[in-house]
């Protein structure tokens, strides 16, 4: 699923005031994170993944390789922060994809 531009704009809305929940820190991502972040991405949909100051990746390499692993969409950068977007394959949690496909 491809996102449009007015999708993206009501995405990085709706993640405004949402808190970080994963932080990639000294360690870089890992094979446990990645599963970590996809669990959280079936239940939210919508997350923010920070970057710590004492990691040695890129913002956009971990968001290639959260796209790539995940086959989830990074709506946003900015800095080091990520918003990171995938729809639900449940239906219980897909409120947001369900706004997002109206639009």
């Amino acid at each position: 699923m491809d996102l449009r531009g007015k999708q993206k704009s009501f995405l990085r809305s709706q993640a405004h005031h949402l808190q970080p929940i994963f932080q990639v820190g000294k360690g870089g991502m890992n094979d446990a994170m990645i599963q970590q972040i996809g669990e959280a991405l079936e239940k939210r949909e919508l997350i923010k993944v920070t970057l710590l100051q004492n990691t040695d990746e890129t913002a956009e390499e971990v968001a290639a390789a959260l796209e790539s692993a995940l086959r989830c969409q990074v709506v946003q950068i900015i800095g080091k922060v990520l918003v990171v977007f995938k729809p639900s394959t449940k239906d219980k949690y897909r409120k947001i994809s369900e706004q997002v496909r109206r639009i």
